[in-house]
């Protein structure tokens, strides 16, 4: 069984990996109403790695004999001012879901909560590479400016992103 507090720390994790879904999807939706298919389709494959944020953390907590509560999620903002907005959000958003890892990190650290400690190594790292794709995507957009070729670049490229379920979901699956 999981400490209290940090079942319910993890409960609210997962409302957020799964608003994360949300929200990446309605960038997806943004982008795709503008026509910039590749930034819709990198955005859409976000959102299905945020989902599988969420249902590792639902794995674990099954795993733990912990009860997964499911909460309300928020609705996502639709309305963008335009790409260099979603762009800095994603970087903004991406901060803030490590900063809560991090806080689940410390709480159970206080815990003496090794086996979660050690679970959440993996969203460590993983944050260290969502942090840097959303770093660069605007680092790029900035470089190249609003360049009607560059962008046009820049939407081929991002567009050659492919999702695969993430490897330690396909293992916990197994399991469960």
């Amino acid at each position: 069984m999981l400490n209290p507090r940090i079942e319910k720390m993890i409960n609210d994790q997962i409302t957020k990996e799964l608003y994360s879904s949300t929200l990446y999807l309605s960038m997806a939706s943004w982008f795709s109403s503008m026509s910039l298919d590749g930034f819709s389709k990198w955005y859409y494959v976000q959102t299905a790695e945020e989902r599988d944020h969420a249902l590792i953390f639902y794995q674990y907590m099954q795993q733990t004999g912990a009860r997964t509560i499911f909460q309300e999620l928020d609705k996502p903002t639709w309305e963008f001012k335009d790409t260099i907005d979603i762009l800095e959000q994603t970087v903004k958003h991406e901060e803030f879901i490590t900063a809560s890892i991090y806080e689940i990190v410390k709480a159970a650290n206080e815990e003496m909560d090794f086996k979660t400690v050690q679970f959440l190594n993996w969203f460590i790292d993983e944050q260290v590479q969502e942090e840097n794709a959303a770093n660069t995507n605007l680092n790029k957009f900035k470089t190249m400016g609003m360049d009607g070729k560059a962008i046009y670049l820049l939407d081929a490229e991002m567009g050659t992103r492919i999702y695969t379920k993430t490897p330690l979901l396909a293992t916990m699956e197994l399991k469960a």
